[in-house]
């Protein structure tokens, strides 16, 4: 089973873990939850597994625009539901492993742990 990598197509963060799986052999399948949209229960296997503070980018232009009521994130999910709303708040990528692992963020050296001998 390939890896996917979750994202949005045109992020530069998402160009370079497009440009390091290329480059490493790594086949992988790409979801563009920005097209497609991402439904409620990955999101909640996600934040199960990580916890929503390490989905929702608190940096980013989206979060900079949201109202105080929206920042006030006080349950997951509230944090599903603005998440869904506003798919630009996922931070990005979203790699899930073969084995049911999940990276998030561009980390080559925790994509290389984690892909070790895959190949296409």
């Amino acid at each position: 089973m390939k890896p996917v990598i979750h994202g949005i197509k045109h992020c530069d963060t998402m160009k370079k873990a497009f440009a390091w799986f290329d480059a490493t052999g790594v086949a992988y399948d790409f979801h563009d939850y920005k097209k497609s949209g991402i439904d409620a229960a990955t999101l909640a296997r996600w934040c199960g597994t990580l916890g929503w503070e390490a989905l929702v980018n608190k940096r980013g232009t989206t979060w900079r625009k949201l109202s105080p009521e929206q920042q006030a994130i006080a349950t997951t999910a509230d944090a599903i539901a603005l998440m869904q709303a506003q798919t630009s708040l996922i931070r990005r990528p979203v790699v899930e492993t073969a084995g049911g692992g999940l990276i998030v963020g561009f980390d080559p050296e925790r994509f290389a742990a984690a892909f070790n001998g895959a190949s296409r």
